[in-house]
């Protein structure tokens, strides 16, 4: 049977680059300049950039640039989906979202729903991140703020509007609360305790950073307000009049944080843009081939991007609703609270993809983007998310307000607190970053513990009876 002429010519190439390799290692090691291990291991080294390399045509272009349509767009495919699959570690779990929405899809068991779509969320929120970074890149600063802004929770903010659409109010609350706390206490600590045990001591623009502890502290107080005058008001009117006098305190604030968060965007995007531009230009000019590792994450098109920011948010909430479903079910066999389940547990899965980020960044002493990811994330769920799932539950006759638990506004006003003095100095290692994740244990112990059927009711009653005294 006669041999095809391209399998001959790489044969022949493989056995003169091999005598080559091999006369070279004999060379060297008779010299006795390095070991014939050594020898192999830096051959093997140089070489191992054969896994990455792409396919190319008999002219040297890669088959997705290839002139021919039927080669180009099959490889174009190919090529972008596998950079998209590859670009963060947590990806390895897409495998649990066909499965996850299977289960969900036959009504199997609902412990083993929750927990396939639970890990099936973490990848799915990874991905989202990944196109919004892509079709940010090529929007300019200011859209490009507004997608991130948009799409940066849009995890959290898909899980709340399922919830939100079924009536789980408590858990839409908690979710909102619980995403701040893991990106103030979590990721933020993970980040001082990774970047801290790599760098002595690592600084970050303090100015930016007050600036957003700044506005923290106004969305705690947006909190605080509700849920003191609610015990305030005691047993002076009925259950529905209080209800309804809260109603309306928290459609108002949802409103003047609405306009915070965006006077916050035209402060940072136009008329104190300098601010910002001070933390990425060292960024950019300290790093020998920043340019071209900028280049090298932009592998999606804008159409592709928002093609797969479509697909992967239609993923998104066909999870999330086999999730939300489970939870009734799963707080019956495993007898966890909802506010465990929201506070604790699914801001996991939201902010799975930005603290992996985050972290890399720190790592790499980037603070200023590690801070910006930590705490602009809790403040977007602050200032944008939660006032707009108040406002879309007015729209839905849904009695979702700022009226939190005292306990639950308690333990944010203290993260918030211990937060700001932590970064106001500018400064951080490795110790600070150990007491933020510790704190969030501590918190997270406490609401393992905490039962659902605390109501303001007993804070009302407590209120009282310290009024008597």
């Amino acid at each position: 049977m006669t041999e095809n002429p391209a399998a001959t010519k790489m044969r022949a190439n493989f056995r003169r680059h091999a005598s080559g390799k091999i006369s070279q290692i004999r060379n060297v090691t008779e010299n006795g300049r390095e070991s014939l291990a050594t020898a192999v291991n830096h051959h093997i080294d140089e070489h191992s950039a054969l896994l990455n390399r792409t396919f190319r045509n008999s002219d040297g272009q890669p088959l997705y640039a290839d002139d021919r349509t039927w080669v180009r767009w099959p490889a174009s495919f190919g090529y972008t989906s596998w950079q998209t699959l590859t670009s963060n570690p947590v990806n390895f779990l897409l495998v649990f979202v066909p499965v996850g929405i299977a289960f969900g899809a036959t009504h199997g068991n609902p412990t083993v729903v929750f927990i396939l779509n639970f890990l099936a969320i973490i990848p799915l929120a990874s991905l989202l991140s990944f196109a919004t970074v892509e079709l940010s890149v090529e929007l300019g600063q200011t859209l490009g703020g507004l997608m991130n802004a948009t799409f940066g929770n849009a995890v959290e903010l898909i899980v709340s509007i399922v919830a939100l659409k079924n009536g789980e109010i408590r858990i839409v609350q908690a979710s909102m609360l619980g995403s701040i706390l893991s990106n103030i206490l979590l990721v933020l600590g993970c980040c001082f305790f990774a970047g801290g045990i790599k760098h002595k001591e690592q600084h970050f623009n303090s100015t930016v950073a007050s600036t957003m502890s700044s506005l923290m502290a106004v969305s705690t107080a947006s909190l605080i307000i509700p849920a003191t005058l609610y015990a305030a008001m005691g047993s002076s009117k009925t259950h529905d009049k209080k209800t309804h006098n809260i109603l309306i305190l928290s459609h108002g604030t949802s409103i003047i944080l609405l306009i915070l968060y965006a006077l916050y965007l035209f402060f940072q995007l136009k008329t104190h843009a300098h601010l910002f531009d001070e933390e990425s230009e060292p960024e950019a000019s300290g790093e020998d081939g920043a340019d071209g590792e900028q280049a090298e994450r932009h592998v999606l098109s804008p159409p592709a991007a928002g093609i797969a920011l479509v697909i992967v948010t239609i993923a998104v909430a066909v999870c999330a609703e086999y999730l939300v479903n489970s939870i009734d079910s799963i707080v019956e066999s495993a007898h966890i609270s909802r506010t465990f389940i929201g506070l604790i547990l699914l801001p996991i899965v939201g902010n799975a993809a930005e603290h992996v980020t985050a972290v890399v960044v720190a790592t790499k002493n980037k603070m200023d983007l590690a801070i910006g990811v930590a705490i602009g994330s809790s403040m977007q769920i602050a200032l944008l998310v939660t006032p707009f799932l108040v406002i879309l539950g007015w729209i839905m006759g849904e009695k979702m307000s700022l009226q939190f638990e005292i306990f639950e506004t308690v333990v944010f006003f203290l993260a918030v607190l211990v937060t700001n003095y932590l970064i106001s100095d500018g400064k951080s290692n490795y110790l600070e970053g150990a007491m933020l994740i510790g704190m969030y244990i501590i918190i997270a112990l406490a609401f393992y513990v905490y039962p659902d059927d605390n109501t303001a009711e007993g804070a009302s009653t407590l209120w009282s009876t310290m009024s008597q005294r």
